[in-house]
């Protein structure tokens, strides 16, 4: 008995491995708890090459800080943490803030992001525009569904070569 030989196989060029960094951490729904979600996201871009004060930096910076300060006024539900995720890939830095309040969901993409009953934010206000800033630097974002409670924006980043 013969055995057919095997089909000739095409040598695929070597591939570089795929790495995905992942950083996950609860803090308290407090300002106090928003403040250190900003910092340690800070330090743990830095510790994957991302250096402080580089425009990816500083453009999560805000982005952790404003997602962060919106779960903490409008996500807050006593007693429970919000929840802070990164991930870095080849090409992406995506920045997750979830809470556990889902019945206050914010608007998506393409929907009015001003508050409720304020349809003419006025210039001076001191809030009310976290996810306009959101949605201004970030090159993605959403809203998420979190199971099994709650909710999760989630903003990327699309990293220079």
């Amino acid at each position: 008995m013969t055995v057919p030989a095997a089909p000739p196989t095409a040598t695929a060029a070597p591939q570089p491995p795929v790495t995905v960094r992942v950083f996950t951490q609860r803090f308290s729904s407090t300002p106090r708890g928003a403040r250190l979600a900003r910092h340690l996201a800070l330090h743990q871009l830095h510790s994957w090459g991302i250096p402080h004060g580089t425009e990816v930096s500083e453009t999560a910076a805000v982005l952790v800080a404003e997602l962060a300060a919106n779960a903490v006024t409008h996500g807050r539900v006593p007693g429970r943490d919000f929840e802070l995720r990164l991930a870095l890939d080849a090409g992406t830095l995506t920045v997750d803030v979830s809470d556990a309040r889902g019945e206050r969901r914010p608007p998506g993409p393409g929907e009015s992001a001003l508050p409720t009953g304020k349809p003419d934010l006025p210039d001076d206000a001191e809030s009310g525009r976290g996810l306009v800033l959101v949605a201004a630097l970030a090159d993605r974002w959403s809203v998420l569904d979190r199971l099994p409670v709650g909710k999760t924006v989630r903003a990327e980043l699309d990293l220079p070569h």
